[in-house]
């Protein structure tokens, strides 16, 4: 190395030396030839060294010149001189001619083809690698020639000793079909040679080749598939790319779907205990069970989630995500959020895949929205797909958080991103109705923003969120007319006049004056808002002509001598439609019906929505666009393809498959002893966990457990025998473990045989156990793995229970590895917390400590207790046991964030129940307290027991199973949304202030007419009480009633007023929970317009 920096630095100062040498020159540059001469003189001293007697000078010439080529200098006119020294005996020099041969073959083929025999020659070389660069040369010279002499060098490097030159000989494979696809058919068959060969250097190679060339005939995978599976952990990172994408269409075309939903896998194989028999009889269809095949693959790429290179990982993500069943694809998540914290090109990439999968899968990345906050250093596509993340994510439990997060965003220096929220803001409020008012009240409020495009943006998405209810919300058509005249975007003014025109029957009185405005300024505007002047025109024309018509037509004459052509045409169409005369026809009979016809609301959807249709990963993905070369994945056969052709036929692995299963597992082990105990110890933790293995996994983990419990009884055993002593003993146990395979005789045969067996077995084993043993390793590794019999696992399970405890403790301390995540808290995950949310935006800017408040804030007792019980369980669904719950509306003595309930059993049948409890294992999401199991319950008896429900804020039902001792069913809680509620007082100072922190997204109101008997201030306070469970705040105005509440699990305020205008009521929410303040409000407009019975 040192040698070539001094040539590089030689380079530069000797063409400095020349750049100084002319600029100090009084000699004209077209006497002296200046630069060029110089080159030339240079180029000479290279020539005249590769020319040299000397092996040293012409080594250190070539150095040179690869030196210029490294610098994206032209060396092509030194190509006659190098070429000479390609029969050269220096090995050096050799391949440094060869490197600069590959580079410039192409270009100077006449030359290069002189040279053909000295490639020849040298592919006969003893040096592998001068073999190989040989070869690449021989294939980078594109002369249509040549192809014999390349397709005869290729096949006999295919079958040569080193793997090097094989994988030479498989790149150099796509080279030749490039230049000669007629060449296919011969290439096939070299491609099929090196498909069987066993290095994992020239896997990869030959399937890219495979790719590349034949990536339809899939049946030359068949009978490599498994040593391909097998193979995978230890091939070259690029090469796992290639294999992984193949072996994916491969999948897709052999093995059944596992997304049916009969699908049942090992770990939820067993029934339930209490299955009826009808039930039973349903279930008789043959259920789906996945392919041993399709289990090997996912579990020998499931340890490459690991990988350090994250093409790797993308390409396992992808496999898992088109191949896997749909309850293990949560492994992909934490990969995927890890790969977050590289570069941004790999950000760009990872996050397009993911916004793709989360509309499919909302759950799977909700746990980890905190990632997909913006950052200030993100770019803007950065920011702009993470937006789009968050938009997917977004559902009922944690819109306010998110909400919250967009408040910030909005305000961003970066325009782009700005409107892009703006939009996300609007696809969340037609995705989540109820928060659609509150989104349409904060959207209003950044009209008023100074920024241009943030205002044109909220126009735009106002315009689409009117268009789903528009009677409704003509208060804020009115609000964004006056703001017409400050709005400068054309876009903005477009939607405005749009909306003017469609909907001018709810803003009679404004939309003729906008008209007026937009007369006076028409010749000056773009286009776009030209063609919105002339439609409100001709809308406002036929439906309020009197005041409208002279200016329509004052309108019509400008659009008619208009520049563009399509302002032009649509003026004429306009005036031949709606002013009727004696040329028109038929169609200005119908001109109200094609104006003012309703249009459907558009539909906001994500851009990634039609994305899914690219296999995840591909560039075709990442355009949106099908890119040249890429092959769709086949959709899942029906009927699953003969499995048999993937069977090898090779002498001794069928010999293994017809012993015994405890004989097959120890020579695969004895193998396995050549590798540290530590080693081995960390594949027994994984073989422990592994309780859904296959069978012979299971029984190999058996064995080793105990092998590994009595290594100190083994060494002292086995150091006093001999060894004809130990073969004896070998035998013996053999014969012993196939007549009773007890667990003292495998304990023997482990303790005292091992040394001598892998002594004796570990040579005549050492090729099908070198196979075997990287499918275990890989089949140890998968802890979700399916099992073909689960009689052996219970076996298992039973014989040493304390040591599988043991295990299954050590891996989950493991499983903590490179892909658990340091900034994530699983708390998180049921839904936000009130860690995560501020008391409110205002406070989170202002800065406000909201300390103070809190302590004035106190809890109260219920101002009414409902008496109504709700059906839990009928008598006849229960077999004669009758349950019913009623909120109690106290505080839970259980936890701070359970609402109390109070359940009342009941036996109607004519037979005592026994051991009434609710099960541990079946509550969905929610945190239970369950009440003390009732040993008896006597006939036409019945008890009342309490029990409290963490409903995290939500309206979501509580579903759990409610058990007796022959039977269980299945109920659900479902709470009002006023009994997620705890009353408090405090003073009406205090109610304004915190009611001041609550606006903006966080309050949403409606006007109620109100009926006369209901106008007083006890009926008000009485039916608000009745819905939510709130606290009467005292007020000093007798027109308006205040109530205050929190939640009962995060603690949120909710703060209600209502203020009496004679005949009607304004009703105000403030809280956080956005979403619940919608629905309360909803219930207490009805509680409050329906007149007492």
């Amino acid at each position: 190395m040192s040698n070539n920096n001094v040539s590089y630095n030689e380079q530069v100062s000797l063409e400095s030396g020349v750049d100084a040498a002319q600029e100090n020159s009084s000699i004209p540059a077209s006497v002296s030839g200046g630069l060029f001469s110089a080159d030339y003189k240079k180029n000479e001293d290279l020539k005249e060294m590769l020319e040299s007697n000397k092996d040293s000078q012409k080594l250190e010439a070539m150095k040179r010149i690869v030196g210029l080529i490294a610098k994206g200098k032209n060396a092509s006119e030194l190509f006659p001189a190098v070429v000479k020294n390609v029969a050269s005996k220096n090995i050096e020099l050799k391949k440094l001619v060869y490197v600069y041969l590959v580079r410039y073959a192409e270009e100077q083929q006449d030359l290069a083809l002189l040279s053909i025999s000295t490639f020849q020659r040298a592919l006969k070389d003893p040096n592998q690698l001068i073999r190989a660069s040989a070869l690449r040369v021989l294939s980078s010279i594109r002369v249509p020639i040549i192809v014999p002499i390349m397709m005869l060098s290729i096949k006999e490097a295919s079958t040569d000793l080193s793997p090097y030159v094989r994988k030479t000989a498989a790149h150099a494979i796509q080279k030749l079909y490039s230049l000669d696809p007629d060449q296919k058919e011969h290439l096939i068959e070299v491609i099929e040679k090196l498909l069987k060969d066993k290095s994992t250097l020239v896997a990869g190679s030959v399937v890219m080749a495979f790719e590349e060339v034949c990536p339809e005939r899939i049946d030359l995978i068949h009978k490599n598939y498994r040593k391909l599976c097998n193979l995978l952990v230890d091939v070259e990172e690029w090469g796992q790319v290639v294999i992984i994408h193949m072996l994916t269409r491969y999948a897709r075309t052999q093995f059944v779907s596992p997304w049916r939903e009969d699908a049942v896998f090992d770990e939820n194989s067993e029934k339930a205990f209490y299955d009826s028999e009808e039930e039973r009889k349903v279930e008789q269809v043959k259920p789906y069970i996945m392919d041993p095949d399709h289990r090997l693959l996912l579990r020998n790429t499931k340890p490459l989630f690991q990988s350090r290179n994250t093409a790797v990982v993308m390409a396992v993500s992808q496999l898992y995500w088109h191949l896997a069943p749909k309850h293990e694809l949560n492994i992909i998540t934490k990969s995927l959020v890890r790969l977050l914290r590289s570069h941004r090109e790999v950000q760009f990439i990872v996050l397009q895949n993911i916004a793709t999968m989360s509309i499919q899968r909302k759950g799977m990345f909700e746990p980890f929205m905190k990632s997909f906050y913006v950052r200030s250093t993100d770019a803007t596509h950065i920011k702009i797909l993470k937006l789009e993340i968050l938009t997917n994510l977004a559902n009922e439990a944690n819109i306010s958080t998110i909400l919250r997060e967009f408040q910030t965003y909005v305000k961003s220096q970066d325009k782009a991103f700005a409107a892009a929220t703006i939009q996300a803001i609007g696809r969340c409020a037609t995705d989540i109705s109820e928060v659609t008012d509150t989104c349409l009240n904060g959207l209003v409020l950044l009209l008023s923003n100074r920024d241009e495009t943030v205002v044109a943006e909220s126009v735009v998405v106002i315009k689409k969120l009117l268009q789903t209810q528009p009677s409704q919300h003509s208060d804020i058509i009115k609000h964004m007319a006056k703001l017409f005249d400050n709005i400068t975007v054309s876009m903005a003014r477009a939607s405005i006049l749009w909306l003017m025109g469609e909907y001018c029957e709810h803003v009679p009185k404004i939309a003729p004056d906008v008209l007026r405005k937009m007369a006076k300024t028409f010749t000056s505007e773009e286009d776009i808002v030209k063609l919105q002047t002339v439609n409100l025109a001709a809308k406002l024309y036929l439906t309020n002509s009197k005041q409208t018509k002279l200016l329509t037509q004052y309108i019509l004459n400008l659009g008619k001598y208009d520049q563009n052509y399509d302002i032009r045409d649509r003026t004429r169409f306009i005036r031949q439609l709606i002013v009727p005369n004696e040329k028109s026809g038929a169609l200005s009979k119908y001109a109200r019906r094609i104006l003012m016809a309703p249009k459907p609301a558009p539909v906001l959807q994500s851009a990634f929505k039609d994305r899914d249709r690219f296999q995840l990963g591909t560039l075709s993905h990442t355009l949106n666009s099908q890119a040249i070369g890429y092959l769709e994945l086949s959709d899942w056969p029906a009927v699953a393809p003969d499995q048999s052709v993937r069977i090898v036929e090779v002498v001794e692995p069928v010999k293994e498959t017809g012993a015994p299963v405890h004989g097959k597992s120890k020579p695969g082990k004895s193998s396995e002893k050549f590798y540290s105990d530590s080693e081995e110890e960390e594949e027994e933790e994984e073989e422990g966990s592994s309780s859904e293995d296959s069978s012979s996994s299971s029984e190999e983990s058996e064995s080793e457990s105990e092998s590994e419990e009595n290594s100190d009884d083994s060494n002292k055993s086995s150091s006093s025998q001999s060894d004809s002593e130990k073969k004896k003993k070998t035998l013996k146990n053999k014969k012993l473990q196939q007549q009773k395979p007890d667990g003292k005789d495998r304990k023997q045969k482990n303790g005292n045989a091992v040394k001598g067996e892998s002594r004796s077995e570990s040579e005549s084993a050492s090729e099908s156990s070198s196979s075997e043993s990287s499918s275990e390793s890989g089949s140890e590794l998968d802890s979700d793995s399916d099992s073909d019999s689960g009689t052996d696992q219970k076996k298992n399970t039973r014989s040493k229970p304390v040591q599988s405890t043991l295990v299954t403790k050590q891996v989950e301390k493991k499983e903590v590895s490179l892909l658990d995540l340091d900034d994530f808290s699983p708390a998180a995950v049921p839904s936000p917390k009130s860690s995560i949310l501020s008391p409110s935006l205002l406070s989170d800017l202002q800065g406000l400590s909201i300390s103070p408040t809190q302590s004035a804030l106190q809890a109260s007792s219920p101002v009414f207790v409902p008496e109504t019980s709700h059906e839990l369980l009928h008598r006849m669904t229960g077999k004669g046991l009758s349950a019913q719950y009623r909120f109690t509306r106290q505080p839970c003595i259980y936890g701070n964030s359970m609402v109390s309930l109070q359940l009342t059993l009941s036996n109607s049948s004519d037979q005592a129940l026994e051991n009434i409890h609710i099960s541990e294992k079946s509550s969905t999401g929610q945190n239970i307290h369950r009440f003390n199991a009732i040993e008896r319950l006597e006939p036409q008896a019945s008890v009342t027991v309490s029990m409290g429900v963490d409903f995290n804020d939500s309206t979501q039902a509580a579903n759990f199973q409610l058990c007796t001792k022959e039977d269980e069913f299945s109920v659900s809680i479902q709470p009002a949304v006023g009994e997620l509620l705890l009353p408090i007082t405090v003073s009406e100072a205090d109610f304004s202030k915190e009611q001041g922190k609550l606006l903006g997204m966080n309050e949403s109101s409606a006007t109620i007419t109100m009926t006369p008997e209901n106008v007083s201030s006890q009926s008000v306070n009485r039916k608000v009480v009745s819905v939510a469970n709130l606290g009467v705040i005292p007020s000093s105005q007798e027109n308006i009633h205040r109530f205050a509440g929190k939640t009962v699990s995060s603690g949120c305020l909710v703060l209600v007023s209502v203020a009496l205008k004679d005949p009607d009521a304004v009703i105000t929410i403030n809280t956080e929970r956005t979403v619940m303040g919608s629905m309360l409000l909803r219930q207490l407009k009805t509680a409050l317009t329906n007149s007492d019975p």
